[in-house]
């Protein structure tokens, strides 16, 4: 009798409030939903989705004139333990629909301990040989250095003018080199965020939210971030860089987080150059194994999320200003970064928490309902967007279409995790304990 009372009395508290939607009454619904959702997040979603419009219609616009550029690429492939994985990458790589030159250097860190990774790289030489204008190199570092070290080694040996830094353990479409390099055209790109999808998709329900999540978060939203130059991020798994800027600036930096220090450290050049460019392109696509179970997503997301809080807060503290990145990019920074994904995961748990302790359970859960519709909405029409503007394969992402309803929830998870994600990292310094390299390299860090 007692559920069936505050299940009853939920009800209620959620039709008022649809109810002062309908009826306009703003003040009400707004105080559901704390200020730095209608100061913060809705904003930056609504200029994502502005931003993923604009640049569709301009892609439109410029694609009546093709490029056909083709300068000698080279693909850094960085390899600890794939196996004969690897061998997926490299085929996908050589077999590019691409007239101009590519170069594959495949760094196998660690080498004598990943010997197996090093014999399916051997397996295939004559394979890449005997298909034109194509050359594995393959450089087994004996000692292992970490992913940083492995990516400064290819660096230094490539002789493409552009290159492309990517992870042994993903694949990619056959036109993705071409889609990718043709920015480089324009002489102010000095960069190229490429696009991921989840290759697989279809092994849990776990995966399934990544990969709607990919969509969302990846495709869309740099797609819009792209149309304003205030690109947040270039994958560590998919990266194009012109060669003779990432030498100048040093190549990547030791220590973990490498594609988002790599990123802000360009950015740090945007004020002094402000014609220079970081682009998105998303069919430049490439294809990635997301954690299938729990427990694996949580441990990725305490790492991801634990490095971006080091970045922000500690690497790169003083560097955060509009002296260096600019004005666009420092707002985009403290609004997207700061704001949004630091800030507003502790702002989530505190408001829950609130909610939960001052509220009797009806009001709570009728609130909590009308704030998980506005999220599915939310997400639903980004997903709309995504759908008919973006999506390749839209047959495979319509089947994900049902996965929008447990999609909020998703989120509110990874927020609340997020916000233990910085707590760990501003506690124990966790950034010192991955698996991206060895602990003795990680200690030669200053922060």
């Amino acid at each position: 009798m007692d559920t069936l009372l505050t299940l009853t009395g939920a009800w209620l508290t959620l039709r008022q409030l649809l109810e002062a939607v309908w009826h306009s009454d703003w003040l009400t619904v707004a105080l559901k939903f704390f200020p730095f959702v209608l100061l913060c997040e809705l904003p930056v979603q609504l200029f994502v989705m502005l931003g993923a419009l604009r640049r569709y219609l301009e892609e439109r616009h410029c694609a009546r004139h093709p490029l056909h550029f083709s300068p000698k690429v080279s693909c850094v492939v960085t390899c600890y333990s794939e196996g004969v994985d690897v061998q997926k990458t490299i085929r996908s790589l050589t077999g590019q629909l691409y007239d101009g030159q590519i170069e594959i250097l495949a760094i196998v860190d660690g080498a004598v301990q990943n010997r197996h990774t090093l014999v399916a790289l051997r397996a295939l030489q004559n394979y890449v040989k005997a298909v034109p204008s194509r050359r594995l190199e393959i450089v087994p570092k004996l000692q292992r250095g970490g992913r940083v070290s492995s990516l400064n080694q290819g660096l230094a040996l490539a002789s493409g003018a552009i290159v492309l830094a990517l992870d042994g353990d993903t694949s990619f479409d056959n036109d993705m080199i071409r889609h990718a390099v043709r920015h480089f055209a324009d002489p102010n790109v000095v960069a190229v965020a490429g696009n991921l999808r989840v290759r697989n998709v279809g092994r849990t329900f776990v995966t399934r939210l990544q990969a709607l999540e990919y969509m969302l978060s990846i495709h869309l939203s740099r797609a819009g971030l792209d149309a304003f130059n205030v690109i947040n991020n270039i994958s560590g798994a998919f990266g194009i860089f012109r060669r003779d800027f990432l030498r100048r600036i040093g190549g990547w930096d030791s220590g973990t987080a490498e594609d988002l220090d790599l990123t802000l450290r360009i950015k740090k050049y945007f004020m002094r150059y402000p014609k220079l460019r970081i682009r998105f392109e998303p069919r430049a696509m490439g294809h990635t194994d997301a954690p299938e179970s729990s427990w694996q997503f949580l441990k990725q997301r305490l790492r991801w999320d634990g490095d971006l809080s080091y970045l922000y807060l500690r690497k790169y503290r003083h560097h955060l200003r509009p002296g260096l990145l600019g004005v666009r990019n420092f707002l985009a920074l403290v609004w997207t970064g700061l704001l949004f994904q630091l800030a507003m995961p502790f702002v989530v748990v505190g408001y829950t928490s609130y909610v939960l302790l001052v509220y009797p359970a009806e009001v709570v859960l009728g609130v909590l309902a009308f704030v998980y519709l506005f999220y599915a909405l939310l997400a639903a029409l980004m997903y709309v967007e995504y759908w008919l503007l973006y999506s390749e394969r839209k047959r495979q992402d319509l089947r994900l279409a049902w996965v929008l309803l447990l999609f909020p929830a998703f989120t509110f998870v990874t927020r609340c995790w997020n916000a233990i994600a910085t707590l760990n990292e501003l506690l124990t310094k966790s950034h010192l304990d991955s698996a991206m390299a060895p602990a003795w390299v990680l200690r030669r860090t200053k922060y």
